[in-house]
């Protein structure tokens, strides 16, 4: 197996990272559309609302330390200390790296003018951050035969997860977006010092129908969600510029949200095909 796959996705996932961030915080426009989604969501309907709010809620310190004893204990049980490793370690560098940045190196310049909680800096998005490297590290340590399993129930919420931080008003979509390229980005990084060290092997069996679905499935759900939101915004901003319906833009920031979680995710997921 080459080693090039890993150090390539990374630094896309890095480089896009780096990428929504000049657009979405250092452009006056990126600010005033991203403030507007975030205006939009008090128009959301109080359940889906609080559906986030308990969601997010649930997102603990304790929560993530249960998640790592889990990981840590599907890697005991598999005799696997190398994957075990691997894996917890996606979950603590992502959020070293993702406070590191929104808390010490990060700026946020007053370019349009906003008061309240909307001055801050939080990008990236922490909850989303935790979302997406408990499902990076799941992929890593959970067998091959399994794995179709674990991505039926662990996809869905991490990419809910995203889209509740803009419900929520706990973040903007730059924020989602950037956390799902770093922890795309540790991930490959971990898979990548598993494969130096010899510790991922090809797995020569037969192909799994029922994976194969799911995969095809969520793949048609994040182009679609990503078409979707290419429309609603380029409609709206095309029609009425920066001053679009806020109801429309955060249509538009979940939709992408979404898509950029999912994205991550089978990235990530194609680039493990075969390994067992």
């Amino acid at each position: 197996m080459k080693h090039r796959r890993w150090p390539v996705v990374a630094a896309a996932g890095l480089l896009f990272a780096a990428l929504v961030y000049v657009l979405a915080v250092l452009t006056r426009a990126g600010q005033t559309i991203e403030n507007a989604a975030l205006r939009g969501a008090d128009q959301d309907d109080v359940s889906e609302t609080d559906a986030a709010w308990q969601a997010l809620g649930q997102i603990t310190v304790y929560s993530l330390a249960a998640a790592a004893v889990v990981i840590t204990l599907v890697g005991v049980l598999r005799k696997r200390w190398d994957l075990a490793v691997a894996a917890v370690g996606v979950i603590v560098a992502g959020q070293v790296v993702v406070q590191a940045l929104k808390r010490f190196v990060l700026p946020r310049p007053a370019l349009v003018e906003v008061t309240g909680d909307y001055a801050h800096n939080s990008l990236p998005s922490g909850h989303t951050t935790i979302a997406m490297t408990v499902l990076f590290a799941a992929v890593i340590v959970v067998p091959w035969k399994w794995r179709g399993v674990m991505l039926f129930f662990v996809l869905p919420w991490a990419t809910a997860i995203g889209q509740y931080t803009l419900t929520a008003k706990w973040h903007r979509l730059s924020d989602t977006l950037a956390a799902d390229g770093i922890a795309l980005a540790v991930a490959a990084l971990a898979a990548w010092w598993l494969q130096r060290k010899g510790s991922l092997r090809p797995h020569a069996g037969p192909r799994r129908a029922g994976r194969v679905v799911l995969v095809v499935f969520w793949s048609v759900v994040a182009a679609g969600t990503f078409a979707l939101g290419g429309v609603l915004w380029g409609l709206s901003l095309a029609r009425e510029g920066l001053n679009a319906d806020e109801w429309v833009i955060y249509l538009g920031a979940g939709t992408f949200a979404s898509a950029g979680s999912l994205i991550a995710a089978l990235t990530y997921l194609a680039c493990w095909r075969r390994i067992a």
